[in-house]
């Protein structure tokens, strides 16, 4: 019998050795192996409607697996050249209704329903099934699918380098690229190398409540559409991509490749022919809905700022322009013509309505005209009749079967619910009711990402007064919160880069467990929030005014151009983001926008004073804005025009 002796230190590093070795013969410590997300599908039958109805297969998944999830066992393939130049491609789970973009909020073609199998039509074999302009051609195991142009064989689109992956909460699909290809879309975020997509910068889509000045971030629109420009004989060609899901996703371009990573709802591919950007843009617009038009007046002069103390002040910066013979077509309020940041009212000291009146009667003789703006959080005040009604009428979003809790300007707030008819109509009274206290020309619609100043499940605290009396940071939570944690709506499997930084999807927003008309849940229709209120508050205006309408809105998806101009959010007094702030407009042709507005010199800290008329780059940066500005943007849908903000007429 032999033995050993070692010293406890040479005894440590051997034991630590025999872990290492155990270690390594589970994979821990060696160089790790990719996940195995799914394996594909393959296609089992395909059969041709009659009439012209399109096709229609099913696909079985070839091997289970659950990583994010179970695959989905059986999927629904719909195709259909629906125009000359435009074929639509639809996966979707075959036996059950999946989450899609509701049709009332953007009408569209309707595809098959979800029968389980049941089609009626005639088998197709052939390996392309031509439209005028697109062709769409597939493969049968592994299921690939692939769109290329008619007349050059050019391809477009093909899915065939990876395996097409659908979970409930996962939905993966890749397509291959050239290397010439030049990309423009997949917004809303501020790119800092302009608006042509760069390889390996993140894409994610998902409306959030975070400043432009932000690179490379998920802002406050969610447009899951690009353009792509490339080259044929010699000649450029354009050709454009929608794939029309509310879903957060991220959207990972790798120069050779793309690959879509969704978190629910289902694949529905849009593919515009073109061939030019200008014909992409006309294709793309005849099917969302063409951009709405502006009054003639919101392409002029506009003047807003926060903290326009009182009335008082507004008209001495009319009176200002006027004296510095500089023309003003449009004055704007931010929040502070309200009793306590509560929509829909007047604050009797500061804006008491005799003489918000006798101004308007003044400006609008004068052929000027006047902007508010209005959140959609709504003041928990039972004095509040604004509150009393909405309550009455049930038309909040819930958590829990209550309305859900959350933090903006005024305090504690309920978010109304625009997905709800009931919520629709009672949106548009009340717009009308203001509009009978004071005759507004327009209306800005913002926050609506929806943003909230807190996160997860909150109640009103017993011990302090919520919203701090005279708080210098009203933007801080003051909300007794916590995270929601036991769902797979508030924490899915795979998690996107939100917020840049895979943050919760509830993160400053409402709870994605919480829910709408119908069992709705916000995880799936988040990022509608904004495009549904724009859609609400033109009713609202439409019916009033008998003209066309003016809405601002910060927050969009695809299809708010028709109703509504859009708002790039908050930016910062510097040359540099000055700069950015050219590409983000011109990027706001995703939202089909007639009118992009910028904040002109700039809202956040950086200008700061210097913006109030000091001596300085801050100065020379508010003008250089401006003449950007009043220059105008030639945008393919429109115009910008100019809100200048926080500045000073200096003679």
């Amino acid at each position: 019998m032999l033995s050993f002796s070692h010293s406890p230190i040479v005894s440590y590093l051997l034991w630590c050795l025999v872990l290492l070795a155990l270690a390594s013969s589970n994979g821990v410590g060696a160089t790790a192996k990719p996940k195995v997300v799914g394996s594909g599908y393959k296609l089992v039958s395909l059969v041709q409607l009659p009439n012209g109805g399109g096709l229609v297969g099913y696909l079985q998944v070839k091997q289970r697996t659950s990583t994010y999830g179970p695959d989905i066992p059986r999927l629904r393939l719909f195709v259909k050249h629906e125009t000359r130049e435009r074929v639509r491609v639809q996966i979707t789970d075959a036996d059950k209704p999946r989450w899609e973009v509701p049709y009332n909020l953007l009408p569209r073609e309707p595809a098959p329903p979800v029968t389980g199998g049941r089609v009626t039509g005639a088998p197709f074999t052939a390996a392309e099934y031509p439209g005028e302009e697109l062709v769409f051609t597939y493969g049968r195991d592994p299921f690939w699918f692939a769109v290329h142009r008619r007349s050059t064989r050019q391809p477009l689109f093909n899915t065939s380098a990876g395996a097409l992956l659908f979970k409930d909460q996962y939905l993966e699909v890749s397509t291959a690229l050239p290397k010439d290809a030049a990309l423009y879309g997949l917004g809303e975020n501020t790119q800092p190398g302009g608006i042509r997509l760069r390889p390996n910068d993140p894409y994610t889509i998902y409306t959030t409540d975070i400043s432009a000045i932000n690179l490379n971030t998920d802002l406050y629109g969610s447009h899951p559409v690009y353009m792509d420009l490339r080259s044929l004989a010699g000649r450029g060609v354009a050709h454009a991509v929608l794939l029309l899901n509310s879903n957060g996703m991220d959207v990972f371009y790798r120069g050779t490749s793309l690959t879509y990573k969704v978190i629910g709802g289902l694949l529905d591919f849009y593919f515009f022919a073109g061939a030019t950007p200008l014909a992409v843009v006309d294709q793309y617009t005849s099917m969302i809905g063409r951009p709405a038009p502006m009054p003639y007046w919101a392409f002029g002069f506009h003047q807003c700022r926060w903290g326009y103390k009182n009335l008082s002040v507004v008209e001495g910066v009319v009176e200002g322009y006027r004296n510095a013979q500089i023309p003003l077509d449009v004055i704007w309020n931010d929040d502070d013509h309200m009793d306590a940041a509560k929509d829909f009212t007047l604050d009797p000291v500061n804006y008491p309505r005799p003489k918000l009146l006798a101004f308007l009667d003044k400006i609008h003789a004068q052929g000027m005209k006047y902007i508010v703006l209005i959140d959609p959080g709504i003041a928990v005040n039972n004095s509040y009749g604004v509150y009393q009604r909405g309550m009455a009428r049930d038309i909040f979003i819930k958590l829990d079967g209550q309305p859900y809790l959350a933090q903006v300007w005024p305090g504690p707030v309920y978010f109304p619910d625009f997905l709800n008819p009931n919520g629709v109509s009672w949106w548009i009274d009340e717009v009308r009711r203001f509009h009978d206290l004071v005759p507004v020309d327009g209306l800005w619609i913002d926050m609506n990402e929806a943003s909230n100043f807190c996160t997860g499940k909150c109640t009103i605290p017993k011990k302090h007064q919520c919203p701090i009396p005279d708080s210098k940071t009203p933007w801080v939570c003051c909300l007794d919160c916590k995270n929601l944690t036991n769902t797979r709506w508030d924490e899915p499997p795979y998690k996107i880069n939100a917020s840049g930084q895979t943050a919760r999807l509830g993160f400053n927003t409402i709870a994605t467990s919480a829910t709408h008309y119908n069992g709705i849940l916000e995880y799936n229709a988040h990022s509608l929030y904004g495009f549904s209120q724009a859609i609400a508050t033109h009713k609202a205006l439409q019916g009033l005014q008998g003209k066309r309408p003016f809405i601002l809105t910060r927050s969009t998806f695809v299809g708010s151009g028709a109703y509504a101009a859009h708002w790039t959010g908050d930016n910062k007094g510097t040359w540099e983001n000055l700069r950015y702030s050219i590409s983000i407009v011109v990027d706001g042709a995703d939202a089909d926008a007639a009118a992009v507005a910028t904040s002109s010199p700039y809202f956040a800290a950086g200008g700061g004073a210097k913006l109030q008329g000091e001596e300085g780059e801050g100065v020379e940066d508010s003008q250089r804005s401006v003449e950007v500005d009043v220059g105008g943007l030639a945008l393919p849908l429109g115009k910008s025009f100019t809100v200048t903000w926080n500045m000073q007429i200096e003679a």
